[in-house]
């Protein structure tokens, strides 16, 4: 557990008097001994490792030269498990994709994992001796050792989860490389690293705080000169096409997509649904790129969470309408191209171009409902931010459905602590800061309706700091409630592909 971290009651931590490196490595080297993981397993009732069963798990005393040996050991293993991670972009370790990982070094997780069972059997050895356990006893423990959850062959329920997990998401390979390769194109992780421009930074110590960016990613001093990108769109031509960045990306790290049709097409279609999956994790969804797209995913304009501005979303909103006016400017040029009577391939060509018009159209019209709404605060989390573009995910029905469903837990009161709950409505969310001092913490009223009494209690004021209404008022905005009347008044949407239709208006459509 790095310096820095809290834990809570189901996620517990154990301590050692000063916190010395050393101590910590040599217990956790015990605890991931057969022998201790053993005993733990004699007290289990539940199925949880809670605080009593740890505290009666006896821990032997050790040897001067025992203890430093199991600190080495425990040291080198979680620096080959670093080293593993090191290819996963969602990891604080991460540097490249695994096909570029050698290009820092030797990378051989086989070896990894061989070298991994090695230290477990030295660490089980030494722990044996350290428990006084031989013969018939470390018998046991070794035939229940080669049964147990998580053993080779074995699985616990979190793991057959994630293997599951693991077989239907192909992120590791080329798509990993391709998903490594849009985080350049927004200027998220450093191209550097892949063209030896860059050298990775020493490999911190297990017990150091978690740094705010990967390895991989762009260093902090860098990303102040060079800002990230909060838009790329699908468009060919576009200076800000995304497949084109990414195809640049690829060609200077010595991977060069072999058609850039058919990555185009692998970045409008299936990129999303696996980024999404690469970044879910124990039911929290937090995608960092956002697609918003019409509903056959024909155009697409890409949103970057951590680039984002208050001025992103009317930048979506011009740009959408400039190809909107190319789009119908160009149907406008075939037919008079074709004439009055097109040739059947004509009339492709041309339901083709209709469709497209269709659907930019009814793209745009939903950026522009909600681009007035838009406030985007990272603390309110992923889901929440993105709840009100839901209309604009058409292309991706499940992920639709789920932001659908934040939208309207929204409107109904369920994250009143969110900033855009008070953004959008403060008449409802002010007064409960004057029942509720979470809320009121949550909002910075805590001082505005809540006072600490003598006995460090808090109680709500009498009379609060400020009248509600004037809070109400400041935190109103006409331009705002206007644009919510119309996306909750929104035509709601239908089947087909994504094409809507009016079928009546709810409280959150």
């Amino acid at each position: 557990m790095p310096e820095g971290c809290i834990f809570a009651d189901k996620g517990p931590a154990a301590f050692v008097e000063n916190n010395a490196s050393p101590d910590l490595l040599a217990l956790l080297a015990i605890t991931i001994s057969s022998t201790f993981r053993s005993l733990v397993e004699l007290q289990m009732a539940f199925g949880s490792y809670e605080v009593g069963v740890i505290q009666r798990t006896p821990v032997p005393n050790l040897t001067d030269s025992d203890h430093a040996a199991l600190a080495q050991l425990a040291r080198r293993a979680w620096s080959l498990k670093r080293t593993l991670d090191t290819v996963n972009e969602t990891s604080h370790a991460f540097l490249l994709p695994s096909l570029l990982r050698s290009w820092l070094g030797p990378f051989e997780p086989l070896a990894i994992e061989k070298e991994l069972a090695e230290i477990q059997a030295a660490i089980d050895d030494l722990a044996f001796r350290a428990y006084g356990l031989e013969g018939e006893d470390r018998a046991a423990i070794e035939a229940w050792a080669s049964k147990a959850p998580g053993a080779e062959g074995e699985a616990t329920e979190e793991a057959d989860d994630d293997s599951v997990e693991a077989e239907d998401d192909p992120a590791d390979g080329l798509a990993a490389l391709q998903s490594w390769a849009v985080g350049v194109a927004f200027g998220r992780f450093d191209l550097r690293l892949a063209t030896g421009e860059r050298r990775p930074p020493a490999e911190p110590e297990p017990f150091d705080p978690l740094p705010a960016r990967s390895p991989g990613m762009i260093p902090e001093a860098d990303a102040a000169k060079l800002p990230p990108r909060a838009i790329l769109v699908d468009e060919p031509g576009h200076a800000l096409d995304l497949t084109a960045h990414v195809t640049a990306a690829l060609d200077k790290a010595g991977f060069a997509p072999e058609s850039p049709d058919t990555l185009r097409r692998w970045l409008a279609r299936d990129f999303f649904p696996l980024h999404i999956k690469m970044y879910s994790k124990s039911r929290r969804k937090a995608p960092i790129y956002w697609q918003l797209a019409t509903s056959s995913a024909s155009y697409s304009i890409w949103l970057h969470i951590h680039a984002f501005t208050p001025e992103t979303l009317p930048e979506v909103q011009a740009t959408g309408m400039i190809k909107v006016i190319n789009a119908d400017f160009k149907l406008t040029a075939m037919r008079a191209d074709f004439g009055p009577n097109p040739k059947p391939e004509e009339r492709k060509i041309l339901a083709a171009q209709e469709i497209l018009v269709e659907e930019l159209t009814l793209f745009i019209q939903d950026v522009v409902r909600v681009a007035p709404l838009w406030n985007p605060n990272l603390d309110d989390g992923v889901l929440i931010n993105f709840a009100p573009l839901w209309r604009l995910v058409p292309h991706h029905k499940p992920w639709q459905k789920e932001l659908k469903a934040t939208w309207d837990a929204l409107c109904a009161g369920d994250y009143d602590w969110a900033h855009l709950a008070m953004h959008l409505w403060p008449e409802r969310v002010v007064p409960q800061c004057a029942t509720d001092r979470s809320l009121a913490i949550a909002h910075s009223l805590e001082d505005v309706f809540w006072s600490e009494g003598p006995d460090g209690k808090w109680k709500p004021r009498a009379t609060p700091e400020r009248p509600v209404d004037e809070l109400v008022k400041e935190r109103t905005s006409a331009a705002v409630k206007a644009a919510l009347k119309s996306l909750l008044e929104a035509p709601a949407i239908t089947g087909g592909g994504g094409r809507r239709g009016r079928k009546g208006k709810g409280n959150a459509a």
